[in-house]
């Protein structure tokens, strides 16, 4: 379920003292309902999708198979067009104690780095010629006593090209990528938890 901005701009999170230069995409919830404890348990999942094949199939797998290759083919993702090169790694802006936090792991099965490591937090973060993007993992209550992951999208787009790329690929995201990476998710979710409950 996609949430208002809100959810995630009204929260303390310390990606906004990060981000001020960057826009707020999408914010959503996670079908990953847990306790307090249950944060370290998302993100090894998160970080571990490619391994599992996971995170894409279908035609998500479809969609970002082709557009890896429209990256390799364009030059959209060269090593000169990331972090470091065309555009700073968020990590030279993190304040000491979060320099000196984990660092946490680095996705798999896309192209993210990671950023930070906190006990609710975790945001990773990717380049190409067409944008600069963070994601932000973060673990919330859900009101009814239990707890839940929470996941904000935040770009900036490099110039003209790569906002009409943002605005051409939005309804891709929303009517295909989203739902399909989204169950997938809480699918393992649930059959690790009840992998666990077993043992």
């Amino acid at each position: 379920m996609r949430l208002p901005r809100t959810a995630h701009t009204a929260r303390p999170w310390r990606i906004h003292e990060l981000t001020r230069d960057f826009h707020l995409e999408d914010v959503w919830v996670l079908p990953t309902p847990g306790g307090p404890d249950d944060f370290p348990r998302l993100v090894r999942q998160f970080a571990s999708a490619g391994e599992s094949h996971q995170a894409f199939s279908g035609a998500a797998g479809a969609l970002y198979a082709v557009r890896r290759g429209l990256g390799r083919l364009l030059g959209w993702d060269r090593p000169d067009h990331g972090l470091g090169s065309r555009v700073p790694s968020l990590r030279d802006r993190l304040p000491a104690d979060l320099r000196a936090a984990p660092r946490g792991p680095n996705p798999t099965i896309v192209p993210f780095t990671s950023v930070y490591l906190t006990d609710t937090e975790w945001v990773a973060e990717s380049a190409n010629q067409t944008v600069h993007a963070v994601a932000h993992i973060g673990w919330v209550p859900d009101g009814n006593g239990g707890y839940r992951g929470q996941m904000a999208m935040l770009v900036r787009p490099n110039g003209l090209f790569g906002k009409a790329y943002m605005t051409a690929i939005a309804p891709i995201r929303y009517l295909l990528i989203y739902p399909s990476v989204f169950s997938r998710i809480g699918r393992r979710w649930q059959a690790l938890a009840d992998h666990t409950q077993d043992s």
